[in-house]
């Protein structure tokens, strides 16, 4: 477990360090894509509970890197994209990386990686 916490610390070190954002916002901006979702399709694909979703999705509209946007068809859902600037450190990260470090890295090649 310890070694489970501390791989993740350094990935998200890295994160920061590099791109600005953490782990869970790093997560949000890789479900979001070049898509319009809702916030319960972030839930479903961070794995996130609603309320710590909730104040992530917060954290990266604050930083500029996600746009709120009103359902079309109900008012009251919430739908979310990436703006220019969260597209541009999306692209930075993909087209970058991290260095995982090697006990993480099995999670990286799997079938659901990236």
């Amino acid at each position: 477990m310890r070694d489970l916490m501390k791989a993740l610390s350094e990935l998200e070190t890295q994160l920061v360090d590099n791109y600005g954002v953490t782990l869970n916002e790093a997560m949000v901006l890789c479900s979001v894509g070049g898509d319009t979702v809702s916030a319960g399709d972030i839930t479903a694909c961070t794995g996130m509970t609603p309320s710590h979703a909730s104040k992530t999705i917060r954290a990266v509209e604050d930083k500029g890197l996600l746009l709120r946007k009103l359902g079309e068809h109900d008012k009251r859902q919430m739908y979310f994209a990436l703006t220019r600037k969260g597209k541009n450190c999306l692209g930075r990260i993909k087209e970058h990386g991290v260095d995982a470090p090697a006990w993480l890295l099995p999670l990286f090649d799997g079938p659901e990686a990236g």
